[in-house]
Parts: structure tokens; sequence; C-alpha cells
């Protein structure tokens, strides 16, 4: 039996540790919080509980997998529900779009809002979706590539991503399909989990707009978002793998052949291993844990994904009809907000918000007759951002209260904690941004940091600054791929 580490308990890290722990390998994953999650954490303010990490939950079929590899399964894991609608689309204009689950239903709504034309041509779009969604998955996401010249492997699958304008742009292929400009957004807004603007991100990310719009979202039916990685650790646990929790990894040790042999620990403790996974967020890995070498080319003037400011609030009272679990709202300056956020380093002057409130599908959550709310605006990240944290915190805490308080949510707060940049820089990721890596062209697929660092044998890669990339489906198939990975490495190395 191989000793493999995991650095790290979020998603990606237990992946890893599940497909390893399936793999028959003795897995130890060491993380420095008490629990795991990562960025998908936990938050407990005065009998709130609050996720700190992503809220919107796409493709469990992703998280059903790793549970698969050491026996479990999801049904009893996670239980868990689709929401309908899987958001309110709100716009400046005062109307509203729900965004339906099943395409009988979303059909009508966007006849119901936008007419009949609309509604036919969304008939076409799913098709061109799910196709995307079905040549993409298999040959470009869900694979590892060891060089550029892999994408050649399947030749068909790339002509057929040509044929079908995967390589335009996505916002112009949205508006292709439909007159609504609230339909162009809706469809587009998309592009952000990929940390690009709809006019600059290639339309082969209309996958993302497949996986949330088309296949739906859920939510578990306790626990909130934090029962997943709950659940990850718990079935890896009972595999047989180990966790140690509150523990800092500081350095990843090396054989006198430049192998991975382990880490070492902030107390000093050495654990020995034959092969480290590493989830730290990449730029942060090789700057702490692999000093004396050199980041890889493709992170020599990396383009980062915009941040965000995440205001977590417990206040009293439910919302009522028509507020649902996540709602949008939608600014009228599109073009100059992205502007603002990707060019100029500025907040966006009409903003865009995220309001989330999973009290509305599990009240446990909260006290009785409270609500959690999670309000999320994008924000520059500080390797472009002209934002001083420190006296703009407040004031940006105060325009979130007023906006929940013009919109109608409950908004008498008992408990808060705001996240701005500054905080995420400061909890490890780089350039102050929990979206890693923006998806450039340059920083695609193949072109993305790849997950095998070749000069140190044994150590791999998992996480959002990896293949394939950012949001929860990405991470947790990048541990998967890093898992392929090590079993590649493992049966072959020299002992």
């Amino acid at each position: 039996m191989n000793n493999v580490i995991v650095v790290g308990a979020g998603l990606a890290g237990l992946s890893a540790a599940c497909h390893l722990t399936g793999q028959g390998h003795h897995v130890t994953v060491v993380d420095r919080e008490r629990v795991p999650g990562g960025r998908s954490g936990l938050l407990e303010l005065d009998g709130f509980t609050f996720d700190t990490g992503p809220s919107v939950l796409t493709m469990p079929d992703l998280i059903a997998e790793p549970l698969r590899a050491v026996g479990g399964d999801l049904e009893t894991a996670v239980p868990m529900h689709r929401l309908d609608p899987a958001y309110r689309a709100c716009f400046e204009d005062g109307s509203t779009i729900f965004v339906r689950f099943g395409h009988e239903a979303m059909r009508a709504e966007i006849d119901r809002t936008c007419g009949s034309v609309d509604a036919a041509a969304f008939d076409g779009f799913v098709e061109w979706l799910r196709t995307l969604y079905l040549i993409e998955m298999p040959h470009f996401i869900d694979r590892n590539f060891d060089s550029p010249l892999g994408l050649l492997a399947n030749p068909r699958a790339a002509a057929q991503l040509l044929r079908l304008g995967a390589f335009g742009r996505l916002g112009a292929a949205v508006r292709k399909r439909f007159r609504d400009p609230r339909l162009h957004r809706l469809f587009s807004f998309q592009a952000m989990y990929a940390g690009l603007a709809p006019d600059e991100a290639l339309a082969l990310y209309a996958v993302i707009t497949y996986m949330d719009s088309i296949n739906g979202v859920w939510f578990p039916d306790s626990g909130g978002m934090h029962a997943v990685p709950t659940a990850l650790a718990q079935a890896a646990e009972k595999a047989g793998a180990t966790f140690r929790y509150g523990e800092s990894v500081t350095e990843i040790l090396r054989s006198t052949h430049g192998r991975a042999a382990g880490v070492r620990l902030a107390s000093g403790e050495r654990l020995s291993a034959d092969a480290v996974v590493c989830t730290v967020d990449l730029p942060v890995a090789y700057e702490k844990l692999l000093p004396d070498l050199a980041p890889p080319k493709s992170l020599a003037k990396p383009q980062y994904s915009p941040s965000a400011v995440v205001w977590h609030a417990g206040v009293r009272g439910v919302p009522e009809a028509p507020i649902a679990h996540h709602n949008i709202h939608f600014g009228a300056q599109w073009g100059e907000a992205f502007d603002a956020l990707l060019h100029t380093g500025e907040l966006m002057p009409d903003p865009s918000r995220l309001v989330t409130i999973p009290t509305v599908d599990d009240p446990s959550l909260a006290p009785e007759g409270c609500s959690t709310v999670y309000v999320l605006e994008p924000a520059p990240n500080l390797a472009v951002g002209k934002v001083d944290w420190k006296s703009e915190a407040p004031r940006m805490r105060d325009r979130l209260h007023q906006f929940l308080l013009d919109h109608g949510y409950p908004a008498e707060v008992v408990t808060e904690d705001l996240v701005t940049p500054q905080d995420w820089q400061d909890q490890g990721m780089a350039a102050g941004t929990p979206f890693a890596l923006a998806h450039t062209f340059p920083q695609t697929g193949p072109f993305r940091p790849g997950n095998v660092e070749k000069r140190v044998p044994g150590v791999f890669f998992a996480g959002s600054n990896t293949v394939p990339g950012v949001g929860v489906p990405m991470v947790l198939i990048s541990g998967k791929l890093a898992a392929q990975r090590v079993a590649d490495y493992l049966p072959g190395r020299a002992r």
C-alpha cells in the first residue's frame, strides 16, 4: 500500500482523497482548518450557519462519482433536491424572469416574459448547449493532457466544436439566438464564473450555462452547501483515509533523488509519502511550499478572474414571495461594469448582485423566524484593483444593506461578516480572488497550469488554478484527474 498525502481538504482535495482511497492507497489529508471544505467552508455566528464559499450547486453526478469510489451513495450521503426556480432574475426596468427547470417550463416562461419568437429560439439554444456539453465534457474537460498536442487526439470532436462556433464569443452567440436583451444577460452572465466578460469569453463556456440553466441547480436537504464536503470527508474516512485538521503544511519534502517524500508541518513533524497532491492555490503553493522552484511559464504573466465582496448577514424575518433561494439583480450598465472590473480595476458603476437565502429551503440554518442572507457583488481582484478595502469595506457594507432594504428583503441585521478581496488574499488566494485564473484561451485546457510538477516526480496539483478550472464541478473533476496522475505514477515508480 502506497502512502499519499493530500494537502487541503477543499472539494478538490476531498475528491482526490476519495479516488485515491478507492484505488487502495493509504491517504492522509492535512488541512489548516478544523473542518473540511476549504473554500466551501462554514461560518457559525450567533445561531446562524453560513456557507462561506459557492452557493450554487450544479451537476450532482460529479459529487456522486468520488462517493462511489469509496463505496458511498449520493442519495444517502447528501440528500438534495432541485431548486425550481433555479434563479429569480431581476432587471433594471422592474421586470422579472424565473429560470425554471425543464425545457417546457422554461420555454413557457420565455414565452410569457419575452414573446413567442424567443420561446421558439429556446429549443435550438438548448440543443446547442447540450451538444457542446456532450462533446466538451469527455474530450476536453474530464481528461488529462500531457501537452497541447493532446487536443489533436480526437480531431472529430475538435471539428464538431469548430462547427458549433465554440471558439467564437459567448455574448455574440447568445445575442444571435435571442432578441430580448434580458435573455442575453440571463444566458451569458455565467462567463463571470470563468473570470471573463461575456463578450470576451469563448462560446465553449456556454457549458456553464448548460450546467445551471438547463441541467438545474440543487441544494442539500439539510446542512447547507457544507453538507457536500462533510459527506465526502466522512466517506473517505470511513473507507480508510486519515484526516489531520488544524495543521498547516509548510514544505513539500523531497528524497535524495528529488522525488516527493512527504510534507513538513508547522509543528516540525514530517509525514512521509510516496506522492503528494497539493490543492493549495497554485501561485501560493510555489511561493510557500516549493520556494526553490520557479512557477511554470503559464504563471509568468497570469490573468486572474475578478474577485467579489460577500456579505453574510443573519437577519430577523423571512422573505416573502416572489423572493427565491437565488436572486440575481442585473445592473443597467452591463458593458461598463465589466470594463471597470476587468480593465480599470474599479468597482462596478451599476453593480449586478447575487442574493442567496438558503433558509428558504433549510430553515434550520437560522434561529426561528430568521434568515441567513448571502450577498455577492463582483469586485476587481488585487492585481488590477485600485480599491482601498480598509476604507471601502464599511461603505460597501452599508450599500449592500440599503440594497436589501430597497428590494424587499428582510434586513434587520442580527449578526454579520463581510469578506473583501483583501480577506481572500489573507486566506491564501492569489490576487485576492476565490475564482483563480481567468479562463482566457492561454489559460484554458492544456494551456492552463498543469497538474504535474515534472521537476519533482510524485508532486501533483488539484484545484481551481489547474486543470480543468474554476467552479464546483471543475474542482471535483480536478481531484479525480490528480488521482489518475498518482495512479499512473506509483506503479512504475523506482523504489
